[in-house]
């Protein structure tokens, strides 16, 4: 066997193939020729080559077997739906090693080739690519003909999109996606392989590639698989799982909307939402992101090449490439494709109390007193299904809650808002004119259908039930009708949408799924497949037919279109910003409403695992996000509930919530310790509100994340890639939790920085160091970065009579677009503090939003002066803190729409 190296179109991890006969090069020598020395060289060379390849033959046959022809370092695995065998393998025309994983693997060349030339379009340029004769493909309906558009977006965002000319295959409606024309000086190239269709996109500058395909291409019906190398193994989001905020590069996510709660011994399972987006940091500190636009079920393999697979059972594969080249610009440029988050209203940046069984409204009433009693900060109440009457939606029950009307009065009166929750299922077993949200439902024709036409009828809490198609072009106007009516009884805030898998408790239907290709597809992503139904098991059948496709297209998009419903009818009704949390979510949730983690459990490793949660949904675009602080299922400790709260004042969403049957464990109910902690805590987060309800501002109309990871600020830091234990409110506020039982104490990483301790001012001396913080009992470290200005306010115990500084009123609708608000910015330079407003019209909140002061960290010395808009203020109104080194000036600014300055020398 004589081999050779690879030549440019075969795949780039091969690191041999065999010689062809156009490689031979054959040396003759005449009988009675001398022998020159040239010669001489070139026989020792092939016979001690000759010897090394007998031993390595010898190796495989006495060792591993081995397919003969082929040794390639990154293998894709060519039978990833279960168990091969050396004959299954052989058969695929695959190769063969069962000495390493996977032990199936593609050879060079394996997919399409490029047929007739490339066409050049006004968005970029079309070629055509045709499934390579006598390949096998793993099961029917190979598409043999593909079409590649490959769009230059923008000068930083790339699209390629794979599709089939003769087929009109379900596309995800959403968002849009045209361009007028091909962007010009680009961040991106791209080149395309012949002979084996592959592309590579690569940076302009320095040729780096940052997504690579290969061998393995496939499309068919319901089997669609691409792999592609990457520039480095540092993997972030593809959603929504429990994984760690760095992903591992032996794991295989599965990504299908399902009714199944955060457990973190399970990393890989999917959960309620879908995101098929992830981040890359390259070595160089560099960051993109690459967005596959198919809300088919699917699993993505990463491999530590390092290397990424998708394999989907639906849709075409359609790629955005985002250049950054910071990671916040990444999430900005995601976000501008799939929707700018919404900003909130300011109540919602307040803490939330919830739980499933308080049982009456009395009940309801009687924490929320306690609440005030303690002075506990708590600007919201929510109540979980257990309001209802018989658990219907928009009904509540007259007799253990017949004093709802009564409590939401009441919160109202105290500057309190109310938040219930609906879930999707409409009950269908109460006669005609018993239950108007049926009725209207029949009469709209909105509700998903069942193979034959019919309402399809399956089980959720009220028991039979049907389920609104939010895709439908009438589901809006009835969805609004339902919220309207319901609101004039109970006048909630805001919305919790749960159950929006869309779960079902029984598989597929109250009559069972059809025998159907859709029901049973011929491959099933890895986790999905011990479900006792399959892909049906607890959500709906399949072949259930929606306004724009079939269930197996539409699944999971669920959550996002009753999401989108939910907030335009609130829009409606309340005709002020309002806020709806979801279960499931999709990219461009973010949009229209935020996100909790879902049914976790009261232990510390949910506590922990909560942080890459909250960091992973910043990635998707979905920047109010919390986890149930102390845990929903199982009894907290007091211990864990306090170090949760804690953690969850600093949640983006910030709401306690348990389940029924279990303690209370709302924050009054607990010792003076441990009250006294959460109500430290939470007036922290009060009083840093201003800054907060600032980064949503950012968020919103420019993307920006708002808790965001620390490489997100350190990105050329190693030693921040990986960090998931520590994040930081914008790029100023680091948080670094006690996650651990029975410590008084914290190990927290400093980047090369100054930090200073937030409630001090005193600055820290580590700088790229891994320091152990003391963190007694009732204590969060917090620190603020160098040169960082952070707006806080006065606490109080809820945000009605708190000013702003992102200055709005705090719940008009189209603040942005009338720009009714008040921007400021701050300049800080060597003994000078100036403000000016930049943007927005100047608010009339502004007028009465008083500033009383300011904190200077890290001055190394007192001023002798200080003075306001050049005058010298008395020494009256100047602190000095020696130990410290903070300065303090006390003022009275009335008007934050005026610009102001501060000098100090």
């Amino acid at each position: 066997v004589i081999l050779r190296r690879p030549r440019g179109d075969d795949m780039k991890a091969a690191k041999y193939i065999p010689l062809t006969t156009e490689d031979l090069r054959v040396v003759v020598v005449k009988q009675g020729e001398p022998i020159r020395r040239c010669d001489i060289v070139i026989v020792v060379f092939v016979v001690l080559l000759s010897v090394l390849l007998l031993l390595i033959t010898a190796h495989f046959l006495l060792g591993a077997r081995v397919s003969p022809r082929l040794n390639i370092s990154a293998r894709f695995d060519c039978y990833p739906e279960g168990v091969a065998t050396e004959e299954l393998c052989e058969a695929r025309g695959c190769y063969w090693d069962s000495s390493s994983s996977p032990v199936c693997f593609y050879g060079p060349g394996f997919g399409y080739e490029v047929n007739g030339d490339i066409r050049n379009t006004s968005y970029g340029y079309t070629i055509n690519a045709v499934w390579k004769e006598g390949q096998v493909a793993p099961f029917d309906g190979v598409v043999q003909t593909l079409r590649v558009d490959v769009y230059y977006d923008t000068p930083y965002r790339l699209r390629v999109k794979i599709s089939d000319p003769s087929s009109n295959r379900y596309e995800v409606p959403w968002p849009p996606r045209s361009v007028a024309s091909k962007a010009l000086d680009t961040l991106y190239k791209v080149s395309i392989g012949i002979e084996t269709f592959n592309f590579t996109v690569s940076r302009a500058d320095s040729g780096i590639p940052i997504f690579s395909t290969g061998t393995g291409f496939i499309f068919e019906e319901q089997f669609l698989q691409i792999s592609a190398l990457l520039p480095s193994p540092n993997i972030y989001g593809l959603g929504e799982h429990t994984t760690r905020l760095w992903l591992p590069t032996n794991a295989t996510l599965t990504m299908f909307s399902q009714d199944s709660p955060p457990i973190p011994a399970q990393p890989t399972e999917n959960l309620y939402g879908v995101h098929p987006f992830y981040l890359g940091l390259e070595q160089d500190g560099r960051a993109h992101g690459v967005f596959l636009l198919n809300s088919n079920a699917m699993e993505v393999q990463l491999q530590p090449y390092p290397s990424i697979t998708y394999r989907t059972i639906g849709g075409i594969l359609d790629f955005y490439f985002f250049l950054g080249p910071g990671p916040d610009q990444v999430i900005q440029q995601y976000t501008e494709l799939i929707g700018r988050p919404y900003l909130p209203p300011y109540w919602a940046l307040g803490f939330h109390l919830c739980r499933w069984g308080y049982m009456s409204a009395n009940n309801t009433l009687a924490v929320v007193r306690r609440m005030r009693e303690k002075g506990l900060p708590q600007d919201t109440q929510w109540n979980d299904i257990d309001y209802m009457h018989s658990n219907l939606d928009f009904t509540y029950d007259m007799i253990r809650y017949g004093e709802l009307p009564s409590l939401v009065e009441d919160l109202h009166s105290y500057g309190q808002k109310y938040v219930i929750i609906v879930d999707p299922g409409i009950s269908s077993q109460l006669p005609p004119g018993q239950y108007a949200p049926f009725d209207d439902g029949l009469k709209s024709n909105v509700f998903v259908m069942n193979s034959t036409g019919q309402p399809l009828i399956g089980a959720v809490w009220p028991g039979s039930t049907a389920w609104p198609d939010f895709t439908h072009p009438n589901a809006s106007s009835y969805w609004t009708n339902q919220i309207s009516c319901f609101q004039s009884e109970v006048a909630f805030d805001g919305l919790w949408i749960d159950m929006n898998e869309p779960s079902d408790f029984v598989d597929g239907s109250d009559y069972g799924c059809p025998n159907s290709q859709l029901e049973h597809p011929p491959y099933l992503p890895f986790a999905m497949r011990s479900l006792r139904n399959g892909i049906f098991t607890k959500t709906l059948c399949m072949t259930a037919n929606q306004f724009l496709s079939v269930h197996y297209n539409l699944h999971s998009l669920y959550g996002l279109t009753e999401a989108n419903a939910t907030m335009s009818a609130l829009t409606t009704v309340l005709n002020k910003r309002s806020l709806v949390i979801s279960r499931s979510t999709y990219p461009g949730s973010g949009a229209h409403g935020g996100h909790w983690l879902g049914d976790n459990a009261s232990e510390w490793p949910d506590l922990a695992v909560s942080i890459p949660g909250l960091l992973q949904f910043s990635l998707f675009g979905v920047p109010l996000v919390g986890a149930d602080i102390c845990g929903f299922n199982g009894n907290t400790t007091q211990e864990l509930c306090t170090r949760w709260q804690q953690l969850g004042a600093f949640y983006p969403f910030s709401r306690n919530h348990n389940s029924i049957g279990m303690a209370d464990q709302d924050p009054a109910v607990f010792d003076d310790a441990s009250v006294n902690s959460t109500r430290d805590a939470l007036l922290l987060r009060y009083q840093l509100l201003p800054f907060l309800y600032t980064l949503f501002y950012f968020a919103h109309t420019n993307g920006s994340t708002v808790a965001r990871p620390l490489f997100f600020e350190f990105p050329a830091d190693s030693n921040t890639w990986a960090l998931d234990t520590q994040f930081m409110w914008g790029g100023s506020l680091l948080i670094s939790p006690v996650l651990a039982e029975n410590t008084s104490s914290v190990e927290a990483y400093f980047p090369e920085d100054r930090w200073f301790e937030l409630r001090t001012g005193m600055e820290m001396a580590a700088r790229g160091q891994t320091v152990l913080l003391s963190a007694p009992y009732g204590f969060i470290p917090l620190h603020v970065r160098g040169g960082a200005v952070i707006p806080m306010q006065a606490p109080n115990t809820t945000t009605a009579q708190s000013g702003y500084l992102y200055l709005d009123d705090g719940e008009s609708l189209d603040i942005i677009e009338t720009e009714d608000y008040s921007l400021i910015q701050y300049s800080v330079m060597e003994g000078f503090l100036g403000s000016e407003l930049i943007g927005g019209h100047g608010c009339s909140v502004a007028g009465v939003a008083v500033l009383g002061g300011i904190q200077v960290f890290g001055l190394t010395s007192p001023p002798t002066t200080v003075s306001m808009n050049g005058t010298v203020l008395p020494n009256a109104s100047i602190e000095w803190d020696q130990t410290n080194k903070v300065l303090g000036v006390q003022l009275t600014i009335s008007n934050m729409n005026y610009a102001f300055n501060v000098t100090w020398r």
